[in-house]
């Protein structure tokens, strides 16, 4: 998504917050409206380029919006009128911004009930419980498989034990992928989750476990060097010769004995 895009959905997120806010107990149900608009938009090419004409006045765009959510909560109505009102990079952003839109909905209402730490702990779970079932991965993105079953299998995989917004994630992630792996999406939304922290998570991979002060120590290095308080999730892997590697988003910081060898091998070969 371009920078005008970005600037857009930026500015209808912070009008947003306060409506789900106020809310409450029904976060999930407006969410569960504007996925559903999203996946409209994905499916009806005709709509997203109606929707997202700059040709178009946004009169007439409004009244559509209006038109295709007859059946939705006024406040959702607003937002979207608000969305088609402005100028997109490319047709396809709107649906992104209507998921994004959903998912701060469900985010927002876990957080008023005091339940965001659990939903990411959860999803950080559900995560590693996922890194070795490659099979399982392939199944809830599969296209062959009905979306329906899909998010049933991801429900099964909680076991009916997780918070109802982890269940709802997990839900959409695997009925409607949008071309993305269910894990990845899975990161998508523990980084949402750290971002309303204002904090980076940083993914720190290592040949064995680390202590607690290991541990805060890497979080105090890490901030100094991303500039911004760091949620560090720590996986183990043997395969890892020496040292760690971290990422957090673009950022990478490989100081691992295999990377350093890599990088006298190319000064060598100067």
């Amino acid at each position: 998504m371009r920078a005008a895009s970005r600037a857009s959905q930026a500015a209808v997120l912070r009008a947003w917050e306060p409506v789900v806010s106020r809310a409450r107990g029904r976060g999930l149900e407006l969410a569960g409206q504007l996925f559903a608009l999203g996946d409209v938009l994905v499916r009806t090419p005709a709509l997203r380029r109606a929707l997202t004409s700059p040709s178009a006045s946004e009169e007439a765009k409004s009244a559509l919006a209006a038109d295709v959510l007859k059946d939705a909560d006024p406040r959702v109505v607003a937002v979207v009128q608000d969305l088609v009102g402005r100028r997109w990079s490319s047709e396809n952003d709107l649906a992104e911004a209507t998921e994004l839109l959903g998912r701060t909905a469900i985010l927002t209402a876990a957080e008023s009930r005091g339940a965001l730490d659990r939903v990411e702990d959860e999803i950080f779970r559900l995560t590693r419980a996922l890194a070795g079932q490659r099979e399982m991965r392939q199944a809830l993105v599969d296209p062959s498989f009905d979306a329906d079953k899909r998010a049933d299998l991801a429900e099964a995989i909680l076991g009916g034990k997780a918070d109802v917004a982890t269940t709802a994630f997990a839900r959409r992630a695997a009925s409607a992928p949008r071309g993305l792996r269910f894990v990845t999406t899975l990161g998508h939304l523990s980084d949402l989750i750290a971002d309303r922290r204002d904090r980076k998570v940083a993914t720190v991979t290592t040949a064995a476990p680390l202590s607690a002060d290991q541990t805060a120590r890497l979080s105090e290095v890490l901030a100094r060097v991303l500039g911004r308080e760091v949620e560090l999730s720590v996986s183990v892997d043997p395969h890892v010769i020496g040292g760690l590697r971290a990422q957090s988003g673009a950022d990478v910081i490989d100081a691992t004995v295999l990377a350093r060898l890599v990088a006298a091998r190319r000064e060598l070969a100067r």
